[in-house]
């Protein structure tokens, strides 16, 4: 008999899962190699945009942001801030999506600015961008035995009623 090891999506796990991308202030990027399509993982600074969607500033000039490009299939491995204990057992969430350059907006600048008032000092150079990373689809593991496969909404913010 094969067990499944993937749960049930629960409110709870929708709410753990929102909870840890509202709180990212970096991820880990996957992306494909445009020369030879071999997976490319760096650590980039990760926000969301007003709707929830990640958000992440890229540098034209890094090999990731090339590669997003070229190909717009990304992955963000999203971890808990844990200071101790066992890392495997701390909540994490992976989002497979696809990467659009955000259109420039004063609102978006300001709000990054906010959170992270250190990247004024890059944020205006020409090279500079955002690109909103669009959820596909998503896993969370929020601990041992806690699996959840995740719906781009599961992991959005509710429309404002």
């Amino acid at each position: 008999m094969k067990i499944d090891p993937i749960r049930e999506t629960t409110d709870e796990a929708r709410a753990l899962a929102r909870q840890l991308l509202e709180a990212a202030r970096h991820a880990s990027l996957g992306t494909l190699d445009p020369e030879t399509g071999v997976p490319l993982v760096t650590r980039i600074a990760l926000q969301t945009d007003a709707d929830g969607v990640p958000l992440a500033l890229l540098a034209g000039l890094a090999a990731h942001a090339r590669a997003l490009a070229v190909d717009p299939r990304a992955g963000l491995l999203i971890a808990a801030e844990a200071a101790k204990g066992d890392a495997m057992t701390h909540a994490r969430l992976s989002i497979l999506g696809r990467a659009v350059p955000a259109e420039p907006d004063e609102n978006r600048r300001a709000r990054w600015l906010e959170r992270d008032p250190k990247a004024k000092v890059y944020l205006d150079l020409p090279d500079f961008r955002f690109w909103r990373i669009e959820p596909v689809s998503g896993l969370l593991n929020a601990g041992f035995g806690q699996a959840f496969k995740l719906t781009a909404s599961d992991m959005l913010k509710p429309p404002a009623e």
